[in-house]
């Protein structure tokens, strides 16, 4: 046993404890209850007691054990050294690894211009809370505009909407589960993720009592999905056209006299500019691109518009396709125009006790007010889009990216086309990861500094309570104590703050009393841990619930259901809702001449340059894995094989392919080798592999998952097929031929 995993073992003789936390691996949050003796978690079981969560506890939950036991996992800063074309990793203090940090930023940025210096913030940043409350006072000093988060890779439309039609990037309505009566995913599969931009734990439960109560669930989806083979009806779709069906439905609404917006219809504007723009899709036309047929179509958009509470919901597969803001906004528009935003059963902004957006702790966001310096792309709330990384690191000139940061991401399995980042990361003139693993992407880095694991520092979700099914509070302590030497994420990114406005300022005189109280500003609230800042915030909130009391109910407490307050709160602010945002106005006119005016089918080619089909290639998720986070867990990976390629055994049979086949899968961008499941829960004509594996690079030191290594779907995604509006990822519907290995 190792020095690092030796002492988290723990003497026989002590007591065993009985404490209370939570599983931040995923957006559910659910509350959890451990028994741990010392610094040895015995057992994690799902509290009951717990009002948002009510004891569900899914199987990545129990493997938080595992996170903390794992040997792979690094407690120590360490540096990467290469001699004679070797590369060895060396343990140092932290006191050096700072200074090395701040050295090799510094002087990037005194050589390039600060823009040459970049941050990647992967899934997990908002998954702990001290990234949230500390790093903006250590990014914020960097004065980049060359920023970059995993928003862009699957949420952007979402956010984008939201800015545009409710004035707030983090006002997004969350369906109401636990009361409507009718409710549509597409894109999303709830029994999987455990929900996603819509925190709903426990979710089977919560769909078996919607048809208790007489409700209906419907999943639109190419693939049968968990979700799907629970709903009482699902259809098959072809990827790439829901912004086709979804534009079919609010013709439906409009030409079937079913436009009921109800209580928001006086803050509606550009009602009739939407029925022009929609005019050209009509059901029976889509049909043909969509594989959904018109009398469908028509049947589910009236039993939509007539439900007592219903509601539209989309979420990734939506959002990573060409035309995933297009999709995200008709989402609104639906749900707007059948009354069923700000209602019971439809879809409300939540009440936290933390308000993100009533505090302005959040901005409001802010849409392509300047562009990325290679390919144009648009920003939105100061970041660019994750597409265009590769090629700004790649691309020499001025503002050249030649210095990164990652912050808790593995972008190279995670964004498209990971092969050419990949490249890009080797070419870097310094890179520094704040991360516990040494895995696919932080082997590039010239620094590690690894913060403690979730169950080794306390917690407060102040993003994931603003998307919850039901409006609750819960701080949660530490369930065991760090290791000896070990740092939290905010104490890490305090550190460098000071550090770095150490080392810039004194180069930089001009302004220095003004920098001076700026620092000592920031230095006085960076020495705050984060649940001080709770407590004061919580102060200042006068909601009547102070962290003395959460401390008090480590289980939660539970603040009531979602409630309407969207139409009050934009009433207060003299606000109405623009029905046909002017870049949703540019865009329209391409989908109609694509899918209305045009035949789409003859559009895209059918074979490959080596005469091979073509196929569509998406995604799909595993309630057992969460992105690349969790694949170093024995008891997560084990079992079958989860990385395959499903495939219509049609589609098998015209290739001659046998289900536990090896093939060779081929994109634009590059090819993998996986085996093949033949299956009849995928449409024909479309292919799906899991995201977050391919663990298979030189260089990591994650032993379980490079022995499960898998296949990365991101070596086939292609960097230049973005969303047309905001450059987000386009995961789905990618053309890919496949030939046996």
């Amino acid at each position: 046993m190792s020095n690092a995993h030796a002492a988290h073992a723990s003497s026989p003789d002590a007591p065993v404890e009985t404490r209370h936390g939570v599983c931040n691996l995923c957006e559910a949050i659910c509350g959890l209850t451990f028994q741990v003796q010392g610094k040895r978690i015995i057992s994690i079981k799902g509290n009951d007691a717990d009002p948002l969560s009510r004891g569900h506890i899914c199987p990545k939950a129990v493997a938080l054990k595992d996170l903390h036991e794992d040997p792979d996992r690094l407690r120590q800063p360490i540096k990467r050294i290469v001699e004679n074309g070797q590369t060895r990793w060396q343990t140092i203090t932290w006191d050096e690894a700072f200074d090395l940090v701040v050295e090799g930023l510094a002087r990037v940025r005194e050589q390039h211009g600060s823009n040459a210096v970049a941050v990647y913030q992967g899934n997990p940043s908002v998954h702990n809370w001290g990234n949230i409350t500390h790093g903006p006072m250590f990014f914020g000093q960097l004065k980049t505009r060359s920023r970059f988060s995993a928003t862009s890779v699957d949420q952007l439309p979402h956010h984008l909407v939201s800015h545009w039609l409710y004035g707030h990037q983090l006002a997004i309505p969350i369906p109401d589960v636990d009361h409507t009566r009718f409710m549509l995913i597409l894109g999303g599969n709830p029994l999987a993720s455990n929900g996603s931009l819509m925190t709903v734990p426990d979710v089977r439960a919560r769909f078996t009592a919607l048809r208790q109560r007489g409700g209906k669930l419907v999943v639109i989806d190419p693939r049968r999905t968990e979700t799907a083979a629970v709903a009482d009806e699902h259809h098959f779709i072809d990827p790439g056209t829901d912004a086709a069906w979804l534009l079919s439905v609010i013709h439906t609404l409009f030409d079937e006299e079913l436009v009921q917006p109800k209580h928001l219809e006086p803050l509606l504007d550009n009602i009739k500019a939407v029925r022009d723009v929609v005019a050209p899709f009509r059901p029976e036309s889509m049909a043909a691109h969509t594989g959904i047929d018109a009398a469908t179509t028509r049947r589910l958009t009236r039993e939509l518009a007539q439900a007592d509470g219903a509601v539209v919901y989309g979420r990734m597969g939506l959002s990573t396709q060409a035309h995933g803001v297009i999709c995200q906004w008709a989402i609104q528009v639906i749900n707007l125009l059948t009354g069923n935003v700000d209602r019971e059963g439809g879809a409300l902004l939540t009440s936290p006790a933390i308000d993100l957006i009533q505090t302005k702790l959040m901005s409001a966001g802010h849409f392509d007010v300047w562009r990325s310096r290679v390919r144009g792309a648009p920003e939105f709330g100061g970041e660019l889009p994750v597409s265009v990384m590769a090629e700004e690191m790649l691309t020499p000139g001025k503002g050249q990216m030649r210095a990164l940061i990652t912050s808790c991401g593995n972008p190279v399995l995670s964004t498209p086309n990971g092969r050419q980042l990949d490249e890009a990361l080797r070419g870097l003139d310094f890179m520094v990861s704040i991360d516990f693993y040494l895995n696919e992407t932080t082997r590039h880095a010239n620094v590690i500094l690894p913060p403690t694991c979730g169950v080794e520092h306390d917690h407060y979700d102040l993003v994931f309570l603003h998307l919850a099914v039901r409006n609750i509070a819960r701080y949660s302590e530490a369930v065991v104590a760090p290791g000896d030497g070990a740092l939290h994420d905010w104490q890490i990114y305090t550190e460098l703050a000071k550090r770095y406005a150490r080392r810039i300022w004194s180069l930089e005189r001009a302004g220095t009393r003004q920098r001076l109280t700026g620092m000592l500003t920031r230095g006085i609230m960076g020495s705050l841990p984060p649940k001080r800042l709770l407590a004061i915030g919580l102060n200042r909130a006068k909601k009547g619930l102070s962290f003395k009391q959460l401390l008090a109910h480590p289980q939660g407490v539970d603040l009531g259901p979602l409630r309407p307050s969207l139409v009050a709160g934009l009433q207060k602010r003299g606000r109405r809702i623009d029905l046909l945002p002017l870049s949703i106005r540019q865009e329209l006119p391409n989908l109609t001449a694509l899918f209305a005016a045009g035949d789409a089918a003859n559009q895209t080619p059918t074979t490959s340059a080596g005469g091979r089909p073509i196929l569509k290639l998406i995604g799909r998720r595993d309630v057992r894995s969460n992105n690349s986070w969790m694949h170093n867990s024995e008891r997560l990976v084990s079992g079958k094989p989860r990385c395959t390629l499903w495939i219509h055994p049609s589609d098998a049979n015209a290739q001659h392919l046998q289900d536990g086949q090896t093939v060779t899968v081929a994109s634009r961008v590059g090819q993998v080798r996986v085996p093949v499941h033949v299956t009849e829960d995928i449409r024909p004509g479309v292919v799906s592999l899991p995201h977050g594996w391919g663990h298979d690079r030189a260089g990591i030191d994650m032993k379980v998952a490079q022995a499960h290594a898998g296949a990365s779907i991101n070596d086939l995604t292609d960097d230049r097929l973005t969303e047309r509006i905001s450059a987000n990822a386009a995961f789905s519907a990618v053309p890919v031929w496949i030939e046996a290995a």
